[in-house]
């Protein structure tokens, strides 16, 4: 009894072939990288411990300043570029109570403070392993802290700044520019700080623009997709539907924010393969 015949031998080293090419591209180098660190598993980690971390960060900070209280609210549906209804389903979901402040007990600080500092852990390992380093010290967890809070103030100035501006075509632009620029700042010193200055300034910097330029580009696809996602799970799911479509979008957010950084460093290596061949 024979078994069945194999592909044709002068098929097998066309399909070698083909897959060294591949696994030798840049995009190739890209993905297996990608797939090496989990880059889907970690953005859903980073989801999960941005929503209870951010959330309340921001309500709190929100909460005590003598402005606008919308917090998490607000960044939600800047970030994701809401109007109308889906704007309307997301503050009514996060909006922040006026007892806020009274109510926050000493148990729910640090709360807040463990769920943070691991979250950005969870970031600064994911770095580590876009660059191939070695996990940090204990003692390095004042850079979480730091970190955060730098974190929570860039989050809470770019939702006011739309208030502060205001929504003239020339305030609009203006307000663009900014948010890029600070974004670029933020991403290229978040990660040099993490990192313990471990990675030279220069090979940051295309994932921090790679970065800000997928948050730009996910903004245009929460606007068009999960906008109107957002109505309709209102009304079949209720507030769990609206959770859903806000978590979704913080999967994406931590997407962008790892895809970038190792997108930067392959950008990067490009760089200097074509400088340097030798190399």
């Amino acid at each position: 009894m024979t078994g069945s015949p194999g592909p044709p031998p002068d098929e097998r080293p066309q399909h070698r072939g083909r897959h060294t090419r591949w696994h030798n591209s840049a995009a190739g180098r890209f993905w297996q990288h990608g797939s090496e660190m989990e880059l889907l598993h970690r953005s859903m980690g980073f989801a999960a411990l941005a929503l209870v971390t951010l959330a309340p960060l921001l309500i709190v900070v929100a909460a005590a300043a003598p402005f606008q209280q919308r917090g998490f609210a607000s960044w939600v549906t800047d970030g994701m570029s809401l109007t109308g209804r889906p704007a309307n389903a997301v503050d009514h979901l996060f909006g922040a109570p006026r007892t806020v402040l009274s109510a926050t007990s000493a148990f729910s600080v640090v709360a807040l403070a463990l769920f943070g500092l691991t979250f950005a852990s969870s970031v600064q390992t994911g770095y580590e392993r876009v660059w191939d380093l070695p996990a940090g010290r204990w003692h390095t967890v004042w850079r979480r802290a730091v970190w955060l809070t730098a974190l929570t103030a860039y989050l809470f100035a770019e939702v006011q700044s739309g208030a502060i501006l205001g929504s003239g075509i020339l305030q609009s632009a203006v307000r663009i520019l900014l948010t890029v620029v600070f974004g670029v700042l933020f991403f290229w010193w978040g990660q040099h700080f993490l990192l313990g200055s471990r990675v030279s300034w220069r090979a940051l910097l295309p994932g921090a623009a790679a970065t800000m330029l997928g948050l730009v580009g996910l903004r245009w696809f929460s606007y068009q997709v999960f906008s109107p996602l957002i109505v309709n799970n209102a009304v079949t799911y209720g507030a769990v539907g609206t959770v859903l479509v806000v978590q979704s979008w913080l999967i994406g957010v931590g997407f962008v924010v790892f895809g970038g950084a190792l997108l930067g460093r392959h950008l990067h290596e490009a760089h200097i393969r074509k400088r340097c061949p030798s190399r």
